[in-house]
């Protein structure tokens, strides 16, 4: 008899097998290439060399981003893990899969049209590695090569001294060495790190071996991380989850060195197996095929506003990484930087695209792909979009916004009168002037409300 499990891998396996079969785009004459997403985990858009760090080490990060295409304007369209690594499956905004906790699973039926599922059901070989983060049934059967964990998994076991992101880098090398070389491959590595191992006396521990990096340097205190700007929260805000896990991290300038000089070491160590990957394609010449997508599923506050962790629409929440290396795209284009917004609903649909499977009509995102090739300007492109955080609303306040190209609309839903923020992020890039009492805003306050609405209406 089937289990649970198994019965849902089956149903979803022949439901995107016949979408597939169906959709499959026949104009592509390129072959189709392997594909390697990694994922970091609460990981800030600012905080890599390649976007001008002065502290932390990532070479190998550099690297890709001087071959590949780096988006600057990398969003997320809802700023926690379980509903942001639903939408990068998916290419949909919460509003549409549905998922807004931590416990609720995809559906076979959805499954069926992530990008995994079609990926597989087009002849890949798929891999995950590391934090699954959707539900709590995991979809083992679904992947040719499982090493995913629920929920979110530990740096140091009983059972496991090595740290878990070396750990990870281990299955990725396992998983390429055991790939079938006459079928394209999708690999899936979703990273712990940088993420707080929550609740724990050391809740960014890093791998010994990165344990005295960075001991000598004192991080930037971050412009916002004042008293001053922690009394212009609303009192709910002040009050909420990401207050509490300041006290634990950042209340004391010497908690926050702490805090923040472990965050960069894991981000080091993960670099660290990322170039392994690299190696390990390029030994088994398979580099020159595989496509790299590199991102987060959000932001991460180390203590702007009295606050830690994401989930509101300030930038350091909501920005992320992404690279993707096109090695068949053109020579000039290495290195090239794109300002356009993209959004990780886009992920999912880009995969599909080069690996010339047609996206499902639900995916409310949109391929890359033109810009990577052309890196230029797509003239259909999106000028803003809609952001949505309701999970937890117990400890987390509910908010929606917008953010289009210049500005930020945050729309605190807690009350039954909302509370409204504005900010100019060009010129006002650390969102330290609320605009919403300016009268000469008044005009953009108010199409930003109705862009709001209209917005909330069109993502369902």
């Amino acid at each position: 008899m089937l289990t649970a499990i198994a019965r849902c891998t089956l149903i979803a396996c022949v439901a995107a097998l016949a979408f597939t079969l169906s959709e499959t785009r026949a104009a592509d004459s390129r072959p189709r290439p392997n594909l390697l997403v990694v994922v970091a985990d609460d990981l800030r858009a600012d905080t890599c060399g390649f976007a001008g760090h002065p502290i932390v080490r990532t070479p190998n990060l550099d690297a890709l981003a001087a071959k590949g295409v780096r988006f600057r304007n990398q969003f997320v369209t809802t700023s926690i893990c379980a509903v942001s690594r639903a939408s990068i499956f998916a290419g949909q905004y919460a509003r549409r899969h549905g998922i807004n906790d931590f416990k609720t699973s995809f559906t076979p039926e959805a499954w069926a049209h992530t990008y995994p599922a079609l990926l597989r059901a087009a002849g890949y070989q798929t891999g995950f590695i590391g934090k699954f983060g959707v539900g709590e049934v995991m979809p083992a059967a679904a992947f040719d090569f499982w090493r995913g964990f629920p929920g979110q998994g530990a740096y140091f076991t009983k059972d496991q001294p090595t740290h878990l992101t070396a750990r990870m880098g281990d299955q990725a090398l396992t998983f390429i060495e055991g790939t079938d070389r006459t079928r394209p491959f999708c690999l899936s590595i979703s990273f712990k790190a940088p993420h707080a191992q929550d609740g724990a006396l050391r809740e960014f521990p890093p791998d010994p071996r990165d344990a005295a990096l960075y001991e000598d340097v004192d991080p930037p205190r971050p412009k916002t991380a004042t008293a001053e700007f922690f009394s212009l929260l609303p009192l709910f805000a002040q009050q909420s989850e990401g207050h509490t896990r300041w006290l634990r991290r950042f209340a004391t300038p010497e908690m926050a060195r702490a805090t923040t000089r472990d965050y960069y070491r894991l981000i080091t160590g993960m670099d660290r197996e990322i170039g392994r990957i690299i190696d390990a394609l390029k030994a088994s010449s398979r580099l020159a095929d595989t496509i790299i997508v590199f991102t987060s599923d959000n932001g991460f506050f180390l203590g702007e506003r009295g606050l830690a962790d994401k989930w509101f629409i300030y930038e350091e929440s909501i920005r992320v990484p992404l690279i993707v290396v096109d090695p068949k795209a053109p020579a000039q284009h290495g290195g090239a930087s794109i300002d356009a917004i993209t959004l990780n609903i886009d992920i999912a649909p880009t995969l599909l695209d080069y690996a010339a499977v047609a996206a499902p009509e639900r995916m409310q995102g949109q391929s890359l792909r033109p810009w990577i090739e052309g890196a230029g300007t797509i003239p259909t492109w999106r000028h803003d979009f809609f952001y949505e955080h309701l999970t937890l609303p117990k400890i987390i306040p509910q908010s929606e916004g917008v953010r289009s190209e210049r500005m930020t609309y945050l729309r605190w839903l807690a009350q039954p009168e909302a509370i409204e923020e504005l900010y100019d992020n060009h010129d006002d890039p650390f969102q330290e002037r609320n605009l919403v009492s300016s009268a000469q805003h008044q005009n953009e306050l108010e199409r930003l409300r109705l862009r709001w609405a209209d917005l909330r209406e069109q993502v369902k």
